[in-house]
Parts: structure tokens; sequence; C-alpha cells
């Protein structure tokens, strides 16, 4: 009994070690993505990976663009879709939790996450797609890690240039070129927010552009985007 004993202290020390080493590891490229930008994120690795299962030479459409040269139309309806919060709060928006919660709930299925922008950008520069608690939890602990070491308008300006916006297209530039022909600084309100409104499943709405429920959303985000607050 004693040996198991001994067995399961140091079992649970190397576990215990390895988890502080990845989280270290993380900390290391968040530390370091304050300052360089972010070439591929593991969400690029994941729908490259897929892509190439069908067309080995598939290639990701991603082009980096620096936040002042993004519109302003955009900033504000990603604001306004997806984290109204977002400048006020910490990381976490708890009433949106609650309230994705009470919906979830009310369905009896999942429908609604309330996760922020901060929390959305910790799940695509370094997790997978996947529902676990063990993926919260750690979604978490990055989020933490970037709102204590970069500015609302750092977080931002990644979000706006890694998050997905169809099938292999991925950031503001490319998505304005995949979707309408012109630069992320040329969007009008309109087109920002039909953009804003795919960001829950992009790849479905690449797919069926003319969706109903993509005209109502983008109809919706339109009258919030005026009160949005952007970094």
């Amino acid at each position: 009994m004693r040996r198991l004993g001994r067995w399961l202290k140091w079992g649970l020390l190397a576990l215990l070690g390895v988890f502080l080493a990845w989280q270290l590891w993380l900390f290391g490229w968040v530390l370091a993505w304050k300052w360089v930008d972010p070439g591929e994120t593991r969400f690029m690795e994941i729908r490259l990976s897929e892509l190439r299962t069908k067309e080995p030479g598939a290639r990701l459409k991603h082009q980096w663009l620096p936040y002042e040269r993004i519109s302003p139309h955009l900033k504000r309806a990603i604001i306004a879709a997806e984290d109204a919060r977002f400048v006020d709060h910490e990381g976490f928006d708890w009433d949106g939790i609650q309230k994705a919660l009470e919906k979830n709930q009310k369905r009896g299925k999942p429908v609604a996450g309330g996760s922020t922008i901060s929390q959305q950008l910790a799940k695509n520069l370094f997790l997978t797609p996947t529902r676990s608690y063990f993926r919260k939890a750690e979604e978490a602990i990055i989020t933490l890690m970037l709102e204590g070491l970069w500015s609302k308008r750092r977080i931002f300006e990644v979000y706006l240039n890694v998050i997905e916006w169809g099938n292999g297209v991925f950031g503001a530039e490319a998505a304005a070129r995949h979707h309408f022909g012109v630069g992320a600084g040329q969007l009008g309100p309109e087109q920002a927010a039909r953009l804003a409104g795919m960001v829950p499943n992009p790849r479905y709405y690449d797919r069926n552009r003319n969706a109903p429920g993509l005209a109502r959303k983008t109809a919706i985000i339109l009258g919030r985007m005026p009160g949005a607050e952007i970094p």
C-alpha cells in the first residue's frame, strides 16, 4: 500500500508538472503575440488539415490587416453581434453567460454559448472546436492571460484577423474579398453587418448565402451598430 501511495503521489506530481509546463508554453505564446502578429492559429491548422484530406494542395485564404485599416463598420458590427460589453468586461460577461444558460435550459439543448470576444479568441488561437469541460477550463485560463497581457485594442485586432469566415477563409481582409470583392477597409454598414451575422456558423453561411436567418440577423445587427463601443 505504501508503494502504491508513492506511485500515486509521483504520478500526480508528474501530471501537475505537465499541466504547468503547458500553461507556461501558452503564456509564452500569448506574451510574444502581444507584439508579433500570429501566423497560423490552431483553428487554421485544423481547417487546413480537413481541406487537404480532399485536396492535397489546398491553401487557406488569409491576409493580415492592421487594426486602423479595418472598416469601423465591421468593428461596430462585430461588437454589436458578439460582445456588446467587450470594452468594459475583463474577459467574461457573466450576465451573458447566465442568459445563455437560461436559453439553453428553455430549449433543452445548447443553442447559445455566452462566450466573449476574448474567450472566442482564446479558443481560436490554441484549442479545438470540440466541446468539453477541460476545453472550457483551458479557454478560461487563456482568456485571463489575454486580458492580463494585451490591451482591448490588441485583442480585437487579432480577433478580427484570425476568426473563421467561410470554408478556408480567415480574417477580415480575406472575408471581405471572398464575400464582397472589396478590401476590409471598404466594407459598408450592411456588408459589415452581414459578415458579423456569419460569425457563429461561417461555413454554413458560406454555402447558404441567401439563408433567411442571415438576412434577419443582418437587420438586427444594423440596428445595434450605432450604439456599439469599439476600442
